[in-house]
C-alpha cells in the first residue's frame, strides 16, 4: 500500500466516524429533549395526584361525618 492509499482509507474512516458521531450527537440532543418532556411530565402527574389524594381525603371526612351525623340522629330519634 502506498502513502496515499493509507491516507484517502485513513480520511475515509475519520470521515465515516465523523459521521456516526453526529449521528448519536443527534441521537443524544433528542434523548435528552424527551427525557425532559417526560420529566416534565411525570411531575404534573405527581401534582395531580396529590391533589386527587386531597381530594379523596377530604371528601372520605365528609362521608364520615355525614355518616356519624346519620347514627346520632338514628340514636336520638
Amino acid at each position: 500500500m502506498t502513502d496515499q492509499t493509507t491516507d484517502i482509507r485513513l480520511s475515509e474512516q475519520i470521515g465515516q466516524l465523523e459521521a456516526q458521531l453526529n449521528d448519536v450527537l443527534t441521537l443524544l440532543e433528542t434523548l435528552s429533549s424527551e427525557n425532559a418532556v417526560l420529566k416534565a411530565r411525570e411531575n404534573q402527574l405527581l401534582h395531580e395526584r396529590s391533589e386527587l389524594n386531597h381530594r379523596n381525603d377530604k371528601v372520605r371526612s365528609q362521608v364520615e361525618s355525614m355518616i356519624q351525623r346519620l347514627k346520632t340522629m338514628d340514636t336520638q330519634g
